[in-house]
């Protein structure tokens, strides 16, 4: 039997401007395997952010299923969902999302501390020794380059070490070293606490490192 960490039904989800109901996901079926790397890649426009803010939990589709590990997500309250996607899910940011007033040790804490865990010092400090950062623990957001905040961004989402990573275009505010230099360090951790990573981009370069594309044209999977 094939074993999915992610299956989507007949997702569908639509927004409201002014008396327009616009679609943004029409249909969407997709099955996702443990272990596995997927690229959702499409044009902007294409719908690949409220897909993964929907497969994520992030945001709740008009209709369709979304089973995650087993738990069909839909159907958790927030006061349910939050807990979950923090157990669960890391979730990587184009643009970091980074507390301000944290320091970059307490960003990566933050999603263990929600969960009680003794330990989330001594997994922060360890994960920021694995990304090259173990000196710069003590510094605020705004004292870090756009490579430094990325690579805290992904500690945040590694912490707990989560059965699925969603990546927004984690690349696409850093310039072709900075970008690269982020992909092979997502994918090696992703090797190294053995999970699935799912990311959105409209990249190519990034595309082909993955086990499977899945092309996104207006609001449909057309491969």
């Amino acid at each position: 039997m094939v074993d999915n960490v992610l299956e989507a039904f007949e997702l569908s989800k639509s927004y409201r401007v002014e008396d327009l109901s616009i679609t943004v996901l029409d249909n969407i079926n997709l099955a996702v395997k443990k272990g596995e790397f997927i690229v959702i890649e499409g044009k902007s426009g294409s719908g690949k952010s409220t897909l993964l803010g929907l497969l994520s939990g992030l945001d709740k589709p008009d209709t369709g299923r979304i089973i995650l590990h087993g738990t069909d997500i839909t159907e958790l309250s927030e006061d349910q969902l939050a807990p979950f996607r923090n157990r669960a899910i890391g979730y990587v940011f184009q643009s970091f999302h980074l507390v301000p007033s944290l320091t970059a040790l307490e960003n990566i804490m933050f999603p263990a501390e929600l969960n009680r865990d003794p330990e989330a010092a001594a997994k922060a400090a360890e994960l920021l020794r694995c990304v090259g950062l173990h000196q710069r623990e003590y510094n605020f957001p705004h004292q870090l380059s756009g490579g430094e905040k990325q690579r805290v961004a992904i500690c945040r989402a590694l912490i707990n070490g989560p059965q699925i990573i969603f990546a927004d275009e984690p690349t696409g505010n850093l310039d072709s070293f900075n970008g690269e230099t982020i992909l092979q360090l997502l994918l090696k951790l992703r090797r190294q606490i053995d999970t699935t990573l799912v990311m959105a981009t409209h990249s190519r370069e990034i595309s082909r490192t993955a086990d499977r594309i899945v092309q996104l044209v207006d609001g449909r999977i057309i491969s």
